[in-house]
């Protein structure tokens, strides 16, 4: 197995895109007004293509966007609220789609029968992440509409860390099983904490946890995740170590993208390495650099992220004076020691 060091080193991003690739509109009435958030990326049929989540004050709803070579298309929403429902009547976050977990494969979408397996998240109040999150299960033949499957995840079934409701979540398959790592905090209200942890399932339908606690917890005081370890992103390097990107936030300072690994999807070790930092003031991601996604593309190694910059005046939006621009960003490392073929060509930088 790789050293947890040298993988971190491997795959720590060297540079950074010079402007968002996907931002919010700031136009009142837009489903992501407001910020957008948590990309995952993958490819279908060979075409590139993101999902993101979109704030528009009220809650979360989620688009997809497609790459065309040179730039990203402006998201279509394709996960809405649903007012019928008790649970995504607020919220709808769809936050990853069953694919390929290969670290330098091509991210392909992996199909059951026809149907693309989704999962997400969301919080029964409206407002920002107001009341105790579930994650929910849907498909789609088309990855436009979406119907829902199986039982939902509640956070009263779960452990005392995972109570306060859950956020976001993963999932992929591994030996016929499937896996699903999702963040949780302990408190609903408050200033709570993060952790990340997971449950199984073989029919996509039923789940339970690996474990009462949490398989990734925060760190000790002082460390990059010392109140929120966050947002699991899980891939497999070439010689079959499971390397989970991840965010830190510690109390005393910014969201950065980390990164731990695992012989067994339930031991993991942290590399004390950060992927990706808050740049300078003034830069786009000079608050948060967080929630990672990867993938490969060329030559490269795609880590697309939430680049959170304060802004100098609040904009206003309707009647909300939004003091953030939130919005997606990529950085990029060499491909280091995989394969070339097959896997499609890097498009020109952004920025």
């Amino acid at each position: 197995m790789i050293d947890v060091h040298d993988l971190a080193d491997s795959v720590r991003p060297t540079a950074k895109s010079g402007a968002l690739v996907v931002a919010p509109t700031h136009r009142a009435g837009d489903w992501n007004s407001h910020g957008v958030d948590c990309p995952f990326v993958f490819r279908k049929d060979g075409a590139l293509g993101m999902t993101v989540v979109g704030w528009d004050g009220r809650g979360y709803q989620t688009g997809l966007a497609w790459h065309d070579g040179a730039q990203w298309s402006a998201p279509q929403l394709v996960f809405p609220r649903d007012p019928a429902s008790a649970h995504r009547r607020h919220n709808a976050a769809l936050t990853s789609i069953l694919r390929d977990t290969e670290l330098y494969g091509a991210g392909e979408l992996l199909p059951i029968d026809g149907w693309y397996y989704g999962t997400y998240h969301a919080y029964p109040d409206a407002g920002y992440e107001q009341g105790s999150a579930v994650i929910g299960f849907v498909r789609s033949r088309d990855l436009v509409e979406w119907e829902e499957v199986g039982d939902l995840l509640r956070p009263e079934h779960g452990g005392a860390w995972e109570r306060g409701g859950l956020y976001k979540s993963y999932l992929l398959r591994h030996d016929d099983r499937f896996w699903l790592f999702y963040n949780a905090k302990d408190r609903a209200t408050g200033r709570w904490i993060e952790q990340t942890g997971a449950a199984v399932s073989d029919d996509l339908a039923s789940w339970h946890r690996v474990s009462d606690a949490p398989l990734l917890p925060v760190g000790t005081a002082g460390a990059p995740d010392d109140r929120f370890a966050s947002d699991p992103f899980v891939l497999r390097a070439p010689d079959g170590t499971w390397l989970m990107f991840y965010f830190g936030l510690c109390a005393g300072g910014p969201a950065v993208d980390l990164l731990a690994t695992s012989p067994d999807l339930i031991a993991w070790t942290k590399s004390p390495t950060v992927l990706v930092a808050p740049g300078e003031a003034g830069a786009l991601d000079d608050w948060h650099a967080h929630k990672p996604a990867v993938i490969r593309t060329g030559d490269r190694l795609e880590h697309y992220y939430c680049a959170v910059q304060r802004l100098g005046a609040p904009v206003a939006i309707g009647g909300y004076s939004q003091p953030e621009m939130r919005g997606i960003a990529l950085a990029w490392s060499p491909v280091v020691a995989a394969p070339m073929e097959s896997v499609p060509v890097a498009p020109a930088a952004a920025g």
